[in-house]
């Protein structure tokens, strides 16, 4: 027989391809080739470790980076706890945080069945179950106590020591065993204050309101007054001597009001004499430098107004005394949210710039004040708590004889002007007032309380907001000035936080008549011409006083003052010419007449650079103006002659001679009707043809 060829083993590790792959193999063979040569994988293949490859959005760290330690804190508080858990306070009736949050987490909680092999339970379950002897359910830890004393009374009397049981012998069970286990326990929490107050105080009342329970209840109280009348009978004499002391009371009161009336009257002649240089500069000074200025004017300080329990207050409003020419009256508060104080009303005359007249002392900050007309000693103030209220200077009291409550419609936001009405169809004294919460009340005196209305509320022209629950919200606006016209009673202007003005009347209380899109900020004052029934003014804290026409919604004049202007006033003698103050103390006066781009004076009256201008009111009669400021001061000044027209006499004429505006004593008569087309003859300058035309 031939020999037999050895048999030729492939290597299986063969494969696994290295470098190339089982196709490029496939590629160099063909068949019938033969297959029975080994194959050896490349050895390099065995020694090269694993390569690493870096991803491409790997971040590059240097060394310093890379060897840097970034420590992490464990703390045992509860990432998701929260913080801002409150309970309500019984003992100040509110809502407060609480201080401790329960920072425990519980992961994994097993309600065990475990049983102590030595108790007693333990011991009957495994006699139920065989294994041992149950103790007997009846003897109890009293009856083994009662047995080792008798075991020990018994050795006593043989006199020896009881020997020891063993084997059946049974042990005393442990009353006090118990064991201690690990488990995870937690801090005990603090006493939550705002559950521990106690609770008012309650009680039930129950009774029975029965016919002869009603009869008895009558009897007793017949009872009682027939008590309380014989009691009274016997001393008529008495009653005669309160009626003595009451007339004596009076008397004094009467005498006391005489020597106030003498003290006032003295203290007024020692300011007199005090001041005056003052009361001559008030009465005759005349800035001669006039003459040689081109138009312009300047305002002469006079007498500065301060209370010592009011200086840190800002002045809020001020208002002249529609009957007594030299009485003013001031409201102190504060327009910072975070410092709200005690307010206060004061009055000043000019015949006493030392002291007050009268003082009346709030809770709350004082935002506006307004003097009646027909009754000058009524004053209506509006509070920053929301509130309004009425005082009565005549009755000697303090506080106020009409005050509107949560009960009774008072505002939720602060009060910025009140303004009195006419009476209405009852001869009932009314005033109306608007605040942030977006409402104007018409406030009525019926009696001794007030009765409130709703003229308007200021709605947002943008779409409603949505709620929770998919119902629409009404946004209100912010109002903060109005000002009804002075010939149409049912119409007034709105000025709003948003820099928009409402023309609004009293016969609608949902819609407006007419929206300005007056300012870009809110709209500190708008108020109507003294002389022309068509034209208002409006000041801003965007730095701007624009004069505009209510029927045209693009504004007449149009003056940039460079800073927040707090207030504006038209001038009582002249329907062209406005005053208005500014955040960085100066005081501007126009004179469009004059200048229709320039004001004819721009003055700082302040000492102090932060010290802001907050209001500015003209005297009906006296050429003179005040202006209060953020630090509790009123500073008077007096008009140049180059300001305004010099009354001649009562019947309010004044001679153009010291303006150069007329022949040598040619006098004119200041009336209604001039001062209208002297404004309307400056709006024709200014108006479009097509408007003109119309008006």
């Amino acid at each position: 027989m031939p020999p037999k060829k050895p048999t030729k083993y492939r290597n299986r590790r063969s494969a696994a391809p290295s470098h190339q792959t089982l196709a490029e193999k496939g590629k160099g063979r063909r068949r019938g080739e033969d297959d029975d040569i080994t194959e050896v994988g490349d050895p390099d293949d065995w020694l090269n470790g694993k390569t690493m490859v870096k991803p491409e959005d790997q971040l590059n760290l240097t060394e310093a980076e890379l060897k840097e330690e970034i420590t992490r804190i464990l703390t045992a508080n509860n990432p998701h706890a929260p913080q801002n858990i409150v309970r309500y306070s019984f003992k100040e009736n509110t809502y407060k945080q609480t201080a401790h949050v329960d920072q425990l987490a519980v992961h994994f909680t097993l309600d065990g069945n475990l049983l102590h092999k030595e108790s007693d339970e333990a011991r009957r379950q495994l006699a139920r179950q065989g294994l041992a002897e149950a103790p007997p359910e009846e003897e109890t830890a009293e009856d083994e106590i009662e047995k080792v004393e008798e075991v020990k009374a018994d050795a006593d009397e043989d006199g020896t020591s009881p020997e020891p049981k063993t084997g059946g012998a049974k042990k005393l069970t442990n009353q006090f065993n118990y064991s201690e286990r690990a488990s995870q326990t937690y801090n005990n929490p603090y006493r939550e204050r705002g559950t521990a107050t106690e609770p008012p105080p309650r009680a039930t009342y129950s009774s029975n309101a029965s016919q002869w329970e009603i009869f008895d209840a009558y009897q007793e109280d017949f009872e009682r007054q027939e008590r309380s009348k014989e009691k009274k009978l016997p001393g008529k004499k008495d009653e005669s001597k309160t009626k003595k002391k009451l007339s004596s009371m009076d008397g004094q009161s009467d005498s006391i009001g005489y020597i106030e009336a003498a003290a006032r009257i003295i203290e007024r002649m020692i300011n007199q004499n005090t001041f005056d240089d003052v009361c001559q500069d008030f009465k005759y000074y005349e800035d001669a430098s006039d003459e040689y200025r081109d138009q312009e004017g300047t305002l002469l300080p006079l007498w500065k107004f301060a209370y010592d329990r009011s200086k840190k207050l800002a002045i809020t409003a001020l208002c002249w005394s529609p009957k007594y020419r030299d009485l003013f009256a001031v409201s102190h508060g504060s327009y910072d949210f975070m410092k709200q104080a005690k307010g206060m009303i004061c009055f000043y005359t000019l015949k006493n710039p030392s002291f007050p007249e009268y003082t009346f002392p709030t809770d709350s900050g004082v935002m506006c004040i307004d003097i009646h007309a027909e009754h000058p000693y009524l004053i209506a103030a509006g509070f920053y708590d929301g509130s309004v209220g009425v005082f009565n200077v005549t009755e000697g009291k303090t506080s106020a004889q009409y005050m509107s409550t949560a009960k009774n419609g008072k505002h939720t936001d602060p009060v910025w002007q009140v303004r009195w009405q006419k009476d209405d169809l009852d001869n009932n004294l009314n005033f109306y007032s608007i605040s942030s919460d977006g409402r104007v009340v018409q406030w009525t005196l019926v009696k001794n309380e007030l009765h409130h209305h709703d003229v308007i509320r200021l709605s947002l022209a943008e779409a409603a907001d949505e709620g929770p629950d998919g119902a629409k919200l009404a946004t209100l606006s912010c109002g903060t000035t109005f000002d009804f016209h002075p010939q149409t009673d049912y119409m007034f202007l709105v000025g709003t936080e948003e820099g928009k003005v409402h023309k609004c009347s009293k016969a609608y209380s949902t819609q407006f008549l007419d929206t300005i899109d007056a300012h870009h900020m809110a709209v500190y004052k708008v108020t109507w011409n003294t002389f022309h029934p068509k034209i208002f003014i409006t000041c801003s804290a965007d730095w701007t006083v624009k004069i505009w026409d209510h029927a045209v919604k693009d504004p007449m004049f149009t003056f940039d003052l460079n800073s927040s202007v707090g207030d504006v006033a038209w001038a009582p003698y002249s329907s062209t010419v406005f005053a208005a103050v500014t955040a960085d103390g100066k005081v501007f006066v126009y004179d469009l007449n004059i200048n229709k781009y320039e004001p004819i004076c721009e003055q700082s009256v302040v000492a102090k650079k932060k010290t802001k201008l907050t209001h500015i009111s003209f005297n009906p009669y006296h050429p003179i103006l005040i202006v209060g400021d953020d630090r509790g001061y009123v500073t008077s000044l007096k008009l140049s002659p180059n300001l305004r027209k010099m009354p001649k006499s009562a019947n309010a004429t004044f001679d153009r001679r010291a303006k150069g505006q007329a022949k040598k004593g040619a006098v004119v008569e200041i009336t209604p009707e001039g001062e209208i087309a002297k404004m309307d003859k400056l709006l024709a300058l200014v108006r479009e043809p097509d408007t003109a035309k119309k008006n």
